[in-house]
């Protein structure tokens, strides 16, 4: 459903600027706003954006997010021009949907541009041609086109996912038979009677699509020499594909320029490396021994809770960009967790957590998923908040970024509201606050 008027402003006003917000004052359809159509048509994973006409930035006010609302006098010709300029600007017409409203007393119009399809992508400005034509939306600001930015938009007109790309420096020796074998041993015990058990070890990569055939020849996609490939491929066609994991002595990345870091790298077949991280982690946070009564030996508790740990890490690797040259970062401060992986969330920030998963590399999630490592539902991340508030853990924050290129995950060591934090709520304020409001002051403390 399209947004109100109204619901625009107060966000503009909540937030000052915003990457799918534009509002200008429209005295006339002039290029600044075929620029911004443009790149909210253009922007990957945008999923298109609002102008809001006859609104302007309160220029005299200089303290707050103030908006003014200017109104338009000619609303029907506005959207005349608009339509007849959508049509014929671009390299490709595009249909904008449009509402004229009222807002406090004067004429508005909301403008609801749709992200193009990929495979209609790059919407350009024809008079300016490729690249510089192709606006895309970077933050709140639409930026001229270049060539690395072609790459991306011209990325839709791939059938298939880049996960089941070949690569031209690979072949079926860069295969690793161990990791078939720890594949069919996760497989067998799950499911012992799966049909693919019994193939052989080529038929079974080309089910999974981790191997097809070019020009006769059988070789390596992306997905298989990632699952599947030896230490000395990965090495070679991934140099930096790999899962670091870093210790940080204080809070800041560089608290302490003498001692800053100790590292531990992880270059494996994915299998290994997921346990092998997981591994690392959980060993690092035991902070708690206890003996149950009847035991025979100590129950060691990480700080966070084991499926949390193993969760964040698989949904890491399983949607992380390998087109990107970076590894995955796992930093542990004294107060956090923090994992940081390339490729932004290809879903939209404000649906994490609800169902539905769109994956960047789908060959490698169902691989993992036939193995139970990972779900395809996009269950992972309401789990892991679950789970941190069910162990009285403040809730694990996610951040999804175009620029740098990463998603971050972030896990407090720190119990949600206890005496402490109550009594230090208690000196703010003697207000009553919400349960957001204070998982927010505590956050930041």
């Amino acid at each position: 459903m399209m947004r109100t008027a109204e619901d625009l402003l107060q966000e503009l006003t909540a937030l000052d600027e915003s990457h799918r917000i534009e509002a200008k004052q429209a005295r006339k359809i002039d290029r600044s706003i075929m620029e911004t159509i443009c790149a909210f048509a253009n922007e990957p994973g945008l999923g298109g954006g609002y102008l809001l006409l006859g609104v302007s930035r309160d220029q005299q006010d200089l303290f707050t997010n103030a908006y003014k609302i200017e109104g338009i006098d000619e609303p029907d010709k506005i959207q005349s021009d608009l339509a007849s300029q959508c049509s014929s600007v671009f390299n490709r017409r595009i249909r904008p949907r449009v509402a004229v409203e009222t807002l406090n007393g004067k004429t508005v119009i909301v403008v609801y541009v749709p992200e193009a399809a990929p495979t209609e992508k790059p919407i350009y400005l024809e008079n300016l041609g490729l690249p510089r034509g192709a606006f895309r939306r970077i933050g709140p600001t639409d930026q001229e086109g270049t060539e690395d930015d072609l790459i991306a938009l011209y990325a839709g007109h791939q059938v298939d996912s880049f996960d089941a790309a070949l690569l031209p420096d690979a072949e079926m020796a860069d295969i690793d038979p161990s990791a078939i074998d720890d594949y069919r041993q996760q497989r067998k015990a799950i499911n012992p009677d799966a049909e693919e058990l019994a193939w052989s070890d080529h038929d079974l990569l080309r089910a999974l699509g981790c191997a097809r055939h070019d020009n006769g020849v059988l070789k390596p996609t992306v997905a298989g020499i990632v699952l599947f490939g030896t230490t000395m491929a990965l090495r070679r066609c991934f140099p930096m594909m790999r899962i670091d994991y870093i210790r940080v002595p204080g809070r800041q990345w560089v608290e302490n320029p003498d001692h800053r870091f100790d590292t531990l790298e992880i270059r494996a077949p994915l299998f290994t490396a997921i346990r092998r991280a997981t591994n690392t982690v959980r060993d690092e946070l035991i902070q708690s021994f206890s003996l149950p009564e009847g035991a025979l030996a100590r129950e060691d508790e990480p700080t966070l809770p084991l499926r949390v740990i193993r969760e964040a890490i698989v949904n890491a690797v399983m949607h992380r960009s390998y087109r990107i040259h970076g590894a995955i970062q796992i930093i542990r401060y004294t107060n956090r967790l923090e994992i940081r992986n390339p490729g932004h969330s290809i879903k939209a920030e404000e649906q994490l957590g609800e169902p539905g998963s769109e994956t960047r590399n789908p060959r490698i999630a169902a691989v993992l998923h036939e193995v139970n490592i990972a779900e395809t539902k996009g269950s992972g991340i309401r789990a892991m908040r679950e789970l941190m508030l069910a162990h009285d853990l403040l809730p694990p924050t996610f951040e999804s970024s175009r620029r740098p290129d990463q998603f971050v995950a972030t896990f407090l060591f720190h119990h949600f509201l206890g005496p402490e934090d109550l009594a230090w709520l208690r000196q703010l304020t003697p207000e009553p606050i919400s349960d957001e409001e204070s998982r927010a002051l505590v956050f930041v403390r």
